[in-house]
């Protein structure tokens, strides 16, 4: 009896295996469609403003430093879209009008053409032609508003757009309402700049920067809590700022907290950009000595 009723209950009529075959192949189809649907999404993901408000007086313009080639992103020439960019060998008397557009939220912490990560909150700019890294001055020609930009990145590449601005470069520049803005782009070149006017460069934009050397390593605090996961929350929002290091200091005893620090820097001038940065997300770092 045990043997029969195992066979009944296993054994199915061909009508009852086309239902559950059917059944099988529209759970696929859906599952392939939902794939579809979401991927579709994906790509028409549009580009943006981050969703909280951003006070960019906290944030300084770019200091101009001399740096060497990135290792990515000076091919002699290139493609894109059918087109071939020639890079320029220098940015030497580079000074050009033309448009202004911005980006933002899309490209968010992706890698940039010289390998750096893209940050919407940093003052860095896209180009198609300029040597990267190339520091350039940016006004705009309708309010005469003026920033300081890092070109770290290649594009725009619409026909009629001159320069890339990061988010922030461009709520400096007031132009996120219309999109874009008519532009002058002059490069600075620390070398020539400080060869025929070395007291007025030093003290616009220092070529060198004090170091932190021979002294205990310099942190900012920027928050303590109770709760690790808020610790580890804020620490994954800070790690978008830059590539110092963002680190959670265990309690050292009961009843401490769960200190999230930045650091260790280098140079006072790194200390101060990311200050700045900071405080424009409505944040007060304290320094502090040794981890």
């Amino acid at each position: 009896m045990r043997l029969f009723l195992r066979a009944r209950a296993t054994s199915r009529s061909p009508l009852q295996r086309d239902c559950s075959g059917n059944r099988l192949v529209a759970a696929v189809l859906a599952l392939l469609l939902i794939i579809l649907l979401s991927s579709c999404s994906h790509l028409s993901k549009k580009d943006g403003a981050p969703n909280y408000n951003v006070d960019v007086r906290g944030i300084p313009n770019a200091v101009p430093q001399t740096e060497p080639l990135a290792k990515y992103g000076n091919y002699k020439s290139y493609v894109v879209f059918g087109k071939r960019y020639y890079t320029l060998k220098n940015s030497r008397n580079y000074n050009q009008v033309g448009t202004a557009s911005w980006y933002g939220t899309k490209f968010h912490a992706r890698k940039t053409s010289s390998g750096e990560r893209y940050n919407m909150l940093g003052m860095t700019a896209a180009h198609k032609t300029l040597p990267l890294p190339t520091y350039v001055e940016v006004t705009n020609l309708k309010n005469n508003r003026k920033i300081i930009v890092k070109v770290n990145d290649r594009g725009p590449f619409k026909s009629n757009r001159l320069i890339d601005l990061s988010y922030v470069a461009a709520k400096k520049l007031d132009m996120l309402g219309k999109g874009t803005a008519q532009v002058r782009v002059k490069a600075i070149s620390p070398y020539a700049n400080f060869a025929r006017h070395s007291a007025p460069f030093e003290k616009t934009y220092p070529r060198f920067h004090p170091t932190y050397a021979n002294t205990k390593p310099v942190f900012l605090q920027v928050g303590a809590f109770r709760n690790k996961n808020h610790a580890m929350k804020l620490q994954r929002r800070l790690k978008i700022l830059s590539s110092t290091p963002v680190i959670i200091m265990s309690p050292s005893r009961k009843g401490s907290l769960y200190k999230v620090k930045i650091g260790p820097f280098r140079d006072v001038a790194s200390l101060a950009k990311i200050t700045h940065q900071l405080k424009g997300l409505g944040l007060t770092p304290n320094k502090t000595y040794g981890a």
